[in-house]
Formats: C-alpha cells, structure tokens, sequence
C-alpha cells in the first residue's frame, strides 16, 4: 500500500468514525431544518386566560402536522414554535414580533386581541411575513392593504350585520317583544368598534337604543354600572368585552336582578363552557353571537373530547387559533416552499376546507376568509347550543328569558 493509499484510507475511517458519533450520515445531510413559526398571544396579563387557550390549540394543531410525519411537501420538515407573550400590551406585542423575527420566524399566528394585533401586524408587515389572525375582529386588522395579513375567521362588521339577521328573527318569533337596549363595550380597539356598529343597526330592526355604557379593561366592579342599567329598564343588554368582564358584568346583573327579556352579546369574550361550568345560574338563557363549531362536523366532536379529557376547556379561542395553524400548513404545503413570498401567494389563492367551522372553502379577499361566519348561540345550565342559523342549529331559543321570581 502506498503512501497516498494510507492517506485516503485514514481519511475514510476518520470520516466513519464521526458519522458514527453523530448518527446516520445521509439522515444528516438530508434532515431539514425545522419551519418556526410564531405563536404570539397574551398568556400574562388580564387577557390570559384567553391567550393561554390559543396557544393550547396552535400548539395542539403543531403537536398534530409533527406527529403526522410534518410537512410532506417539504420532505417532512417539522413545524418549530417559537412562543411569545404580550402580555395584554400592544407594545410587548410588537417587541415581540421583532425578537422572533431575529430568531428566524417564518410565520406568526395570533394575537387574540385587536389592539395587539393592529400594532403586531404592521410590525411584521416590514419583513413580508406571513401573519395568521386567530383572533382579532376589528376590520382595521384586514382594510390597511397589508399583503402579509390573513385572517380565517370573520371580523366584526360580518359579524354585526349576521348577529341582527339572528337577533331580529328571534325577536319577530317572540312577537317584537324587545323594542329597547343598552349597549356596554370595553373601550379598546374592539369593544369600540364594535359597539359603535351595534349603535347603527339596532334601528333598522326596531329596537331604540337607551344607551351606550363604555368601561376599562380591567374593571373590577360593575355595581355602579348596573345600578344605572337598572334605572334606564331596556329589554336587553348587548355586550361587547373581554373575558373577566365579560363574566363580571353577567354576574352583577344576576346578582342585583335585572330584569330583561335577553342578555345578548356580540362576540363576548367570556361566553364560553368556562362560564357555563363555574356559573350556571348566571349563563342560563344568555345568548351570543360569536365564532363556534360546526356541531354536525365529526372532527369538531371529537377534538372537543380530547380536549375536555385532559381537564381544558373547548372554547373559541382554542379552535380558531388551531385552524388558522392548519391553513398557513395547507399553504405551505401547496407552495412547496416556507419562503415567505411564495407562501403568501398561497394563502391568497386558498381553498382549504379541511376544518370543522361553519365555513365554506377558504377564500382570502384582501386578507380576509369571505366565507368565515359566526352563529347565534345560547348557554344552558349545562351546554351551550347553537340556535341559529337553522342548519347548524341544535334547539330553538329561549326568549324571552323567565323573569326572576
């Protein structure tokens, strides 16, 4: 054996050696590395509990692509989250757009709260970074011509218009009983927005607004509040806020007992199974018009058991945050690419129906899913059940709700 042999051959043992010490050579060289993808939502905070839920199913919806062999298209490349927390502060959320995107996000999903989400997305907008909306249903979100901006679900004017279709035949089908309301709204982004939508449409369908009660978040205390609902008499009350003054607000009410033919709400952030579980007698008969499942969807049936198995709570936040994690993977996998310009095109060309909303295919125009629609439920001592529309509808309504006796 020659010297140039000798050489060569130790070159080849060295070389074993390592791949030896390291794994399967050919696993090395072909393993890709994984997709990140950032999971920005308020788990500090006084919108924690709603945060944490959509983690809970952007992480489920992760847990899910990965185990499944990760993204095919890609030659199996995993999905990565890369975790942040806003802390129920606009500005947190826009720090932490920038700190992910030094780690190499090539993706957000979030943010819950339109506040958060108005000042998130811009922030990422200027890495043309693709931002899924779970949650967040001001249309400011989606009407400021930002490429990078998709959102699954429908925003609060679809929402408004649909909650008086559902309103209205409910109140015809009692005889017009309720013909008078209060509005009351957290003062951010989205309670404004939304009351302020809510103010233009109660007319059309004959009931007067009494008036238009605007509080913070957090407030701890609706006594004085109340007291003033108490004085005015409408016959409904239609709320738009946030999770624990959403509860505290219903809670007062019951408590101090207001009279009303129906506690309604548009996208109430506390009406949800944690409400229905831990106050049944104040849930009873409050209706909500708000994101849900498709009831008759097999797949929406079964992820609320395994959810509800572990000791968590099926409510909105859980499964839109989860599907908006599916939609951005069915994008990446027919772009065949993470990079970030082709997956937006994507996403703008979807028609990605695998999920158990009361959705049509996806359509994005400018942004915004033209087939998301929300529905018209009502909470029982034990379950809520959507009462409206008809095919989707479980029961019929109970309105007017029974007086206090």
């Amino acid at each position: 054996m020659n010297s140039t042999d000798r050489l060569s051959r130790r070159l080849i043992l060295k070389a074993g050696a390592a791949s030896a010490a390291l794994g399967a050579p050919g696993l090395l060289l072909a393993q890709a590395k994984p997709l990140k993808i950032g999971l920005l939502h308020p788990v500090s905070g006084a919108l924690a509990f709603s945060g944490s839920q959509s983690r809970l199913g952007a992480m489920m919806a992760i847990d899910e692509i990965n185990a499944a062999g990760g993204l095919k298209s890609l030659g199996g490349t995993k999905l990565e989250a890369l975790l942040g927390d806003s802390q129920s502060r606009p500005e947190v959320g826009v720090s932490e757009v920038e700190r992910m995107h030094q780690e190499g996000v090539s993706a957000y999903v979030g943010c819950f709260a339109s506040a958060i989400a108005l000042p998130a997305t811009q922030a990422a907008a200027k890495y043309n970074t693709p931002f899924m909306i779970d949650v967040g249903v001001s249309d400011a979100i989606v009407s400021r011509g930002l490429k990078n901006v998709f959102r699954l679900a429908p925003g609060n004017g679809k929402c408004v218009d649909d909650a008086f279709g559902g309103l209205s035949e409910v109140n015809k089908a009692a005889g017009g009983i309720a013909k008078t309301a209060v509005i009351v709204h957290e003062d951010s982004e989205f309670g404004t927005s939304t009351a302020k939508m809510l103010s233009g449409k109660l007319a059309a369908i004959g009931i007067e607004i009494k008036e238009v009660l605007k509080h913070a978040t957090p407030t701890r205390d609706f006594s004085n509040l109340v007291l003033r609902i108490k004085s005015i008499k409408p016959d409904i009350v239609i709320m738009s806020n946030y999770q624990n003054e959403y509860v505290l607000m219903a809670r007062t009410l019951h408590q101090q007992k207001v009279d009303l033919v129906g506690m309604f709400s548009v996208l109430g952030g506390g009406f949800n199974y944690k409400l229905v579980k831990e106050q049944p007698d104040v849930a009873q008969y409050m209706m909500d018009f708000n994101h849900w499942y498709n009831p008759r969807n097999p797949k929406s049936l079964d992820m609320r058991k395994r959810i509800e198995a572990k000791g968590d709570l099926f409510t909105f936040e859980v499964y839109c945050a989860y599907n908006a994690v599916k939609c951005y993977a069915d994008a990446v996998e027919r772009a065949k690419s993470g990079e970030k310009d082709r997956v937006i095109a994507s996403l703008e060309t979807s028609t990605w129906a695998d999920h158990f909303m009361p959705y049509g295919p996806t359509k994005f125009v400018n942004g915004q899913n033209t087939g998301g629609r929300a529905v018209l439920l009502q909470a029982s001592k034990t379950d809520i059940d959507v009462v409206w529309p008809n095919e989707f509808a479980a029961v019929k309504p109970v309105f007017p709700k029974p007086k206090f006796g």
